[in-house]
């Protein structure tokens, strides 16, 4: 009897002792997302930039081209914002020297409003004219014109012979109208500048990262966000009244 009542007894004690939660599995954060230095981004120009019309400090818009990914997932959209600035302009000379732009890349803005400043380079440019980048020095140079310069003299010199042939109707008349043709076509290209640098609206640029940017995975998803319209191949950005470039706002669905 006694042993059957020990018995109840544990078994009662037993069932009275609260039971012990297991510790709560607290999940580990997702890894973020880092876009590594030296990564190539291809961007359109949204605004044209040369050597005539642009000013040192002037701003660049553009739009990246095409997406940037890492680990399977889109961390880059196509028609993310880039600002950059023109940080130095040289213009081509009148007997030699080409046109030179300098741009720089400051900032990128995803399609959310996710923000990183950076300081990035020209990689390369498929611009729509013959200008070509100096990768050493990540400038963009414009054509040479000595080709049209010496047209220019050599049509001249037609130009006076066949003149002063109809004058003076001999070899002598024909030899000054020449040489007063080529004089007049040398100074021509003594007072023209060769052609300008420029990166017309809608080239395609390249920007070499200068530093890692690193996203959290809350800061890249873009969830079902439609993308917007693609500025570089429309009218370009609105001028205001004090000079300054505004961009049209791109509305993220909620």
């Amino acid at each position: 009897m006694h042993i059957f009542s020990g018995r109840i007894a544990i078994f009662l004690t037993l069932a009275v002792v609260p039971a012990i939660p297991l510790a709560a599995q607290t999940p580990e954060p997702s890894p973020a997302y880092t876009v590594e230095a030296g990564t190539r981004i291809a961007l359109s120009l949204i605004n044209s930039v040369s050597t005539k019309h642009s000013s040192v400090g002037e701003k660049v818009y553009l739009e990246t081209a095409f997406p940037i990914v890492v680990r399977n997932h889109i961390v880059i959209p196509p028609g993310s914002h880039v600002t950059g600035t023109v940080t130095q302009i040289k213009r081509p000379g009148r007997l030699k020297g080409k046109g030179e732009l300098y741009v720089r890349f400051d900032s990128i803005i995803l399609p959310n409003g996710i923000t990183r400043d950076f300081r990035s380079r020209l990689g390369g440019i498929d611009a729509r004219g013959n200008e070509h980048l100096d990768s050493k020095e990540g400038v963009v140079k414009g054509d040479s014109n000595k080709g049209g310069d010496i047209k220019t003299v050599a049509t001249g010199g037609l130009g006076g012979a066949s003149l002063g042939g109809l004058i003076a109707r001999n070899g002598m008349g024909a030899g000054i109208g020449g040489a007063a043709g080529a004089a007049a076509g040398l100074a021509t290209v003594l007072l023209t500048r060769g052609p300008d640098a420029v990166l017309a609206k809608g080239s395609t640029v390249e920007m070499i990262l200068d530093r890692p940017l690193t996203f959290d995975p809350t800061e890249v998803n873009f969830g079902a966000m439609q993308s917007g319209t693609r500025y570089s191949d429309g009218p370009g950005p609105a001028q205001t009244n004090n000079g300054s470039v505004s961009l049209p706002v791109r509305r993220i669905p909620f």
